[in-house]
């Protein structure tokens, strides 16, 4: 198996996709989601720690939101070079290395999550967690290249909607643990998911296939990097996913900080929403293949203002009751938007294509080729909002005692995002009066 390469790959022609390429793929994405699932619970591992962490630890809020920080930095930077190392090694062969790389940061904080280790060494410790982040680059890129453009928004909604459980499920063992074992034994969460991360190392290394059509392209990296497109879909995902990681990280801490739940308590409560958005994913990618990811996305960010006013709204009378019901409104609407904007990423690239003249499968290996590239970037850059609403959310609580000016914050930028989703993909212009612009609504 150590030679797995696929040689010759067209899903877009329908006829090797039916014989043989829908079969091969599905194999392919069921073995990426496992991955990508373990990868996000290692990423997140620091939003459950730290409801382990009790006066005896001596870490303030304000410092435990700089831990979970400190990884979510960490796993946007990692993004970049793990899109680029799917064409450089195979999608197979990286998946089994980053995903027995896992091993570093789970080991490391068995050995010092106890009272008396340095806050230096919780950091560090922390930051190597952020490897995890970057399994969600390198699977989506893979899985973008095995799936045909008019099953896209299924199969990368899918992919990253089963690695996106993996915060939830980590949280929801951080809880049983709490639950029966009690708050003084972290490292039994850690030791559950030593042996998790060498299954799904294994499952990678028989299961999975290398594409050699995807080869290494630093040109397509150069043009992605150079296109408006890139950096505007890359805002809008600050606005899904970075949301949607950057809540995952703080819930739990805000309900200890802002409400006073106990660590049992927040636990009990933090898996609810980031679940939701995991599963409701795949169904935000469905829509954009049915209606075109822009309309979705565009309601998506007029609901997720909505949900944000209710969550300040419920700050301001200090009920948990309204500001659960908010939040997870905000979670679930973050699911959805997470499965359109990704499916809008290889409908622009695909409908830029067939602008410039191209058409069939010389269209669409363009649209592959430079999405492939793009999603790299946006990644990270999504993943970057998560650390943004993190630090808002620490120098909330460090100048008012709440998370309400962060919110407001957050509230702006949705507005923001729901003008640019208009204004670039949707409004008609007077020069193509029938048509928005190169069809993206369509994307």
């Amino acid at each position: 198996m150590a030679g797995r390469w696929i040689e010759q790959w067209e899903p877009e022609d329908e006829t090797f996709w039916k014989e043989k390429g829908e079969r091969i793929a599905r194999r392919n994405l069921w073995f990426s989601v496992l991955s990508e699932h373990i990868g996000f619970s290692i990423w997140t591992l620091w939003s459950v720690m730290v409801l382990f962490m009790g006066p005896e630890y001596g870490v303030d809020p304000a410092g435990k939101f700089f831990l979970i920080s400190t990884a979510t930095l960490v796993g946007a930077l990692v993004r970049v070079p793990y899109t680029f190392a799917v064409a450089r090694f195979g999608g197979r062969n990286w998946t089994v290395f980053s995903a027995f790389t896992l091993l570093v940061p789970t080991v490391a904080a068995f050995m010092v999550m106890e009272p008396g280790t340095s806050y230096t060494t919780f950091v560090a410790v922390a930051a190597l967690t952020g490897i995890g982040g970057g399994n969600f680059a390198s699977s989506m890129t893979n899985i973008n290249a095995f799936f045909p453009l008019r099953k896209k928004g299924w199969a990368l909604g899918l992919n990253a909607g089963g690695g996106n459980i993996g915060v939830p499920v980590v949280q929801l063992i951080g809880l049983l643990v709490i639950g029966t074992a009690g708050a003084m034994h972290p490292r039994i969460v850690l030791g559950v998911y030593i042996p998790l991360i060498v299954v799904a190392g294994l499952c990678a290394a028989r299961f999975m296939d290398n594409l050699a059509p995807v080869q290494n392209d630093t040109g397509a990296a150069k043009d992605a990097a150079r296109d408006p497109h890139t950096w505007i879909m890359a805002v809008l995902y600050i606005g899904t996913f970075g949301s949607f990681i950057g809540y995952s990280f703080a819930f739990g801490l805000v309900l200890q900080t802002q409400f006073g739940r106990t660590p049992l308590q927040a636990a009990s409560l933090t898996f609810v929403g980031p679940l939701l958005g995991s599963l409701i994913r795949p169904v935000g990618g469905w829509l954009a293949d049915r209606y075109g990811g822009a309309r979705i996305t565009l309601a998506n960010y007029a609901a997720m203002a909505v949900a944000t006013g209710v969550v300040v709204y419920a700050s301001g009378i200090e009920s948990l009751t309204v500001f659960l019901i908010g939040f997870t409104a905000l979670f679930v609407l973050t699911g959805l938007g997470n499965g359109s904007t990704f499916k809008m990423i290889p409908g622009i690239f695909h409908a830029k294509a067939i602008a410039q003249g191209l058409r069939g499968e010389e269209a669409a290996a363009k649209g592959r080729r430079l999405s492939g590239a793009a999603m790299g970037l946006i990644g990270a850059v999504g993943a970057l909002g998560g650390l943004a609403i993190n630090l808002a959310f620490r120098q909330s609580f460090q100048t008012s005692g709440t998370g309400t000016a962060a919110f407001w914050s957050f509230l702006a930028f949705y507005g923001v995002c729901f003008a640019l989703t208009w204004a670039v993909y949707l409004r008609r212009t007077a020069a193509v009066p029938a048509k928005p612009q190169l069809s993206y609504a369509e994307v």
